[in-house]
């Protein structure tokens, strides 16, 4: 199962340490591959994505596949470390291999859809559609709650329509104190929710984090809520 986004830091790695410990917690056991880490520091405090989901979830694995220094999308990120564009057939190989031995491979990308991953030795770019297609793969989709949310998730949604990407949405950051927006988007968003994060998961404590996770997520994602957009109904007090 990959995991993709409308955008960039839209809530993707927690809504995967999210998928992850719902699963690992109905006894499914889960490894997690990030195919390209870019942009993290240590010496600002930055932490790699796969260090979050290990810390939250504690998959039976966590993998990073290849790194690059600059924050930028993965085929830019190559190009100006000058070190080599991730090859898909060799990422698809790797991720086979971890799924040989898992029940559950999710696959965490860069930025959206259609962010260039990598080069074909031809020099025509890849995208994490193009391996979504290649593993025969669903994928999910997360998006956020504020404005623009509706075009970007339809837009992304059309994109796997035309590719036969099966696909789930999660809004990835569920605020404290919605707005109207908010309550608005959810009900417009173009197909059924299968999770709904709440804002602030990634500072939960651990253990507190993966107890919690399948309430977030529908069966769809390993979790028992029925109807995401419950969680979202304002306390009554």
């Amino acid at each position: 199962m990959l995991i993709t986004g409308t955008d960039t830091g839209v809530g993707k790695t927690i809504t995967t340490a999210a998928i992850a410990a719902a699963a690992t917690a109905s006894g499914v056991r889960t490894a997690v591959v990030k195919p390209a880490q870019t942009g993290i520091d240590p010496s600002y405090g930055e932490v790699p994505d796969m260090a979050v989901v290990a810390r939250l979830a504690a998959p039976a694995t966590t993998v990073t596949l290849a790194e690059y220094p600059d924050p930028l999308a993965p085929t830019a990120a190559a190009r100006v470390a000058g070190l080599p564009p991730l090859d898909m057939f060799a990422i698809i190989d790797q991720v086979k291999a971890i799924a040989a031995e898992h029940e559950l491979t999710l696959v965490e990308g860069a930025g959206g859809l259609l962010v260039p991953m990598g080069l074909h030795p031809g020099g025509a770019a890849w995208s994490l559609a193009d391996l979504a297609v290649a593993l025969s793969a669903p994928a999910v989709v997360v998006a956020r709650a504020g404005l623009g949310t509706l075009n970007h998730t339809a837009l992304t949604l059309e994109a796997m329509a035309r590719r036969d990407i099966a696909g789930r949405v999660v809004l990835g950051s569920w605020p404290g104190r919605p707005e109207l927006v908010h309550y608005a988007n959810l009900s417009d968003l173009p197909e059924d929710l299968d999770g709904l994060i709440p804002e602030g998961a990634g500072d939960i404590e651990p253990g507190v984090f993966r107890r919690s996770a399948p309430g977030w997520l529908s069966p769809a994602l390993y979790g028992d809520c029925d109807d995401p957009r419950t969680l979202a109904e304002p306390d009554e007090d």
